[in-house]
């Protein structure tokens, strides 16, 4: 039986979501293709980039349901893949950095593959969907949950095997998976790392096409170093690149606390910030050819009629906005993730959602969709009604993401679909407030404006909603 959580729903609303039911398969007869891309932030035709070419998660998103404010709840790998993955927000899973397995604290969890699999679904993994050192775990299981599949692939391709000729503009970053590295590869895409997901991926669906199978593919790009061909590099002119530093005297409200690049842009010249954000833009036009190879196949088995797809980044990435870069920010860019869900039959596909979701909302989610029992403490909700009506009004949820400091304690931060709140260390290290239907690049940091503090105190109560 299909349960659903809902949020006021209409007359309407209710019949579509009817509809909707009749559109999903029963349990043992509807797919789902669940697709990881590391490190992507919304830099995507799709969510309105002017220059990046992502032909195939357009059409993904022009086929289902594209979420326009979604966001992760921490944004660093494995935190952020554990929450998604167990239903579990990082203060209850405990998890805030990258060297925890996600059973460490809750031994007997059931993961969200797990549940597919326990259920009688062949549940695969292809690439990294747990969390993997990025490029040094590429081709092992890195931090892996076996009970969560019945088969898993490492790739391994012609990227890790020249990690020699990387370039790295911030040597003084010796971890060339958390600096300013790319490289201009030869070879073909199907020799590269993601390259292999997609053909193993591609391989798995041919195997298993008559039964019911979750599939988890998770491709390794745009993570650092960002690694393409020629032909990724071409789509892009150096002189079309923009380095959204934003007005110098914006720098004079944030707290010191939230910048984790200093000096800003690592004191790089233009140009060589220019050569790596074209990097990144490559890699993941690259990303998405291989993904467009899975939705080619899985159309060409016929099997697209009766598979859910989910396209998710794991969190944003700050390409130059403040001055910062990479992820570890509470900064919109830094949290900020694309997410595209199609469900055969959803009244709701072809349009966006401009409702606040977050990561931790997949796991009851595709439980409601394939009706399955999923455990009890999850701590999303199913976004089962906005796929039906994109634009319900009555969905109030906030989305909340936090991030640790090594010194200061942490920061925690609540978005609705107008505002951002900040806290770091609960406000004695700085707080933030930022008004995104008049400042969408947080340049204005309203918080100690006295005509803005009805709001910050209407924001504090939502944040310390979700305090443990």
């Amino acid at each position: 039986m299909l349960t659903y959580r809902i949020h006021k729903l209409s007359a309407l609303g209710v019949f579509c979501l009817s509809l909707l039911a009749t559109a999903v398969c029963a349990a043992q007869k509807t797919n789902v293709l669940f697709i990881a891309i590391d490190d992507c932030n919304v830099s995507l035709g799709c969510y309105g980039h002017p220059l990046v070419k992502s032909p195939n998660l357009d059409r993904l998103a022009k086929k289902g349901v594209r979420f326009e404010r979604a966001y992760c709840q921490y944004p660093l790998c494995n935190p952020s893949r554990s929450s998604l993955l167990s239903g579990l927000r990082p203060d209850t899973s405990k998890i805030y950095g990258n060297g925890i397995p996600i059973r460490k604290n809750f031994p007997d969890i059931v993961t969200l593959p797990q549940l597919f699999k326990n259920n009688g679904y062949y549940s695969a993994r292809v690439g990294k969907i747990y969390h993997y050192g990025v490029p040094d775990q590429i081709g092992t299981s890195g931090l892996d949950d076996p009970p969560s599949w019945n088969e898993f692939v490492n790739p391994r391709g012609l990227d890790k095997d020249k990690e020699a000729d990387i370039i790295n503009f911030t040597p003084n970053i010796k971890n060339i998976g958390a600096a300013l590295t790319w490289m201009q590869i030869d070879g073909t895409d199907e020799e590269e790392t993601d390259g292999k997901v997609a053909t193993e991926t591609i391989r798995i669906l041919r195997e298993r096409k008559d039964q019911p199978f979750f599939m988890a593919t998770g491709f390794y790009r745009p993570h650092v170093p960002d690694i393409a061909t020629k032909k990724y590099f071409d789509l892009y002119k150096l002189e079309d690149i923009d380095l959204p530093l934003g007005p110098p005297e914006h720098f004079a409200n944030i707290p010191p606390i939230a910048m984790t690049v200093k000096p800003v842009n690592y004191g790089l010249s233009d140009d060589k910030l220019r050569l790596f954000k074209r990097a990144y833009f490559a890699s993941i036009s690259f990303v998405d050819a291989q993904i467009g190879r899975v939705l080619d196949e899985l159309d060409r088995l016929h099997l697209s009629d009766h598979t859910i797809v989910v396209a998710w980044g794991d969190h944003g990435w700050l390409l130059g906005e403040h001055g910062q870069w990479q992820k570890m920010c509470l900064f919109d860019e830094s949290v900020h993730v694309p997410l595209i869900i199609y469900v055969p039959g959803a009244k709701g596909n072809g349009h966006s959602s401009p409702r606040t979701v977050e990561l931790v909302d997949l796991y009851p989610t595709l439980a409601d969709l394939c009706g399955l029992q999923p455990p009890s403490n999850l701590e999303g909700a199913s976004l089962r009604p906005l796929l039906a009506k994109p634009g319900d009004s009555s969905w109030k949820s906030p989305a909340y993401t936090q991030v640790t400091r090594a010194k200061g304690g942490m920061g925690r931060s609540v978005r609705t679909e107008r505002w951002r709140y900040i806290e770091w260390d609960k406000g004695a290290s700085g707080v933030e407030l930022y008004d995104h239907d008049h400042d969408p690049h947080e340049w204005h940091n309203l918080a100690h404006d006295p005509k803005y503090a009805a709001t910050v105190g209407q924001m504090q109560t939502l944040l310390r909603q979700k305090l443990p």
